[in-house]
């Protein structure tokens, strides 16, 4: 099998600025993809530029932690945090709720149906689902998403586990390489969830630049490319601009996302829309490996 990539850009719809950014790279060929923030400050200006890019695959950027629900908090007790209005904003708290059984997957259903439906009313054809800061990781989160996307036809959802020659190139912080790498022991549950074992809803062989996050440049970007073995990756970026309305919100990637924009721009600019760069694997989105899969089926 060749090495295909889906160059996937999260945090849809959280400011203009990101919103801006993922519509240039798209029409530059630097991004096949986009998770869309449902409940993201600038969900309507997400949803006039996904209409105006048609070809740019867009997935649901389901959140369970650090921002607001959808429905009403009375209908999801265990998702809140002290507030009873907002998510927890701490992982960790998020984490420890979930494996000490507090959470209900019930109520994650509920709320990830809740984000899911937002967009597909807006005529958004949704082709796959991830998380905010890979909280699918654990299979209490995964199992109900998955039962979601099935309900919802959503054909596909995020591998949320970097291979390990991915995470000794990513260049991050070393306790930052080996929180990811200690994670993987969960992918073979992960693999083995019903849906996905059966084909029903369809993953990547791994997500690249996971570990990368806050530090991928022009360096790191190539040194993972040209590692990239055959199998179907995914690509993990968080391009935009550091400007008013991304000073206004929560989030610890600032300068960084106008040095992932500016590397994706150098990476990929006038390749990808030819996939023919002799450097560079076939870039699809995750419509596209969909339907590589049905026909391999």
């Amino acid at each position: 099998m060749p090495a295909r990539l889906i160059i996937n850009a999260d945090d849809f719809g959280l400011t203009r600025g990101i919103n801006r950014a993922i519509a240039e790279l798209h029409s530059a060929g630097a991004l096949t993809s986009a998770t869309l923030m449902a409940n993201g400050l600038a969900f309507d200006d997400a949803i006039r530029i996904a209409h105006a890019q048609p070809t740019l695959g867009i997935g649901c950027h389901i959140v369970l932690t650090d921002g607001i629900p959808l429905s009403p908090p009375e209908t999801i007790p265990t998702l809140l945090g002290p507030d009873r209005k907002s998510f927890r904003a701490s992982l960790t708290d998020f984490f420890a709720a979930v494996l000490i059984g507090k959470v209900s997957a019930a109520e994650i259903e509920r709320e990830a149906l809740a984000q899911i439906t937002r967009i597909q009313q807006q005529d958004i054809s949704l082709t796959h689902l991830d998380t905010h800061k890979h909280t699918h990781i654990l299979g209490r989160v995964a199992r109900p998403l998955l039962a979601v996307a099935g309900r919802a036809g959503i054909p596909a959802i995020r591998n949320p586990f970097e291979p390990r020659w991915s995470i000794a190139l990513g260049k991050s912080r070393i306790l930052r390489r080996l929180q990811v790498r200690s994670l993987r022991f969960l992918q073979p549950r992960f693999l083995a969830l019903p849906q996905i074992r059966s084909g029903h809803v369809i993953t990547t062989d791994g997500t690249l630049g996971i570990s990368a996050t806050g530090h991928l440049n022009s360096t790191t970007l190539s040194a993972i490319l040209h590692a990239m073995p055959s199998g179907t990756w995914e690509m993990v970026c968080h391009p935009g601009y550091n400007d008013r309305d991304l000073d206004a919100v929560r989030t610890r990637l600032r300068v960084t996302r106008d040095i992932e924009r500016a590397t994706l721009l150098e990476e990929f600019f006038a390749a990808a829309p030819q996939h023919s760069h002799p450097s560079l694997p076939q870039i699809i989105n995750y419509r596209d490996a969909a339907q590589l899969a049905a026909t391999t089926t």
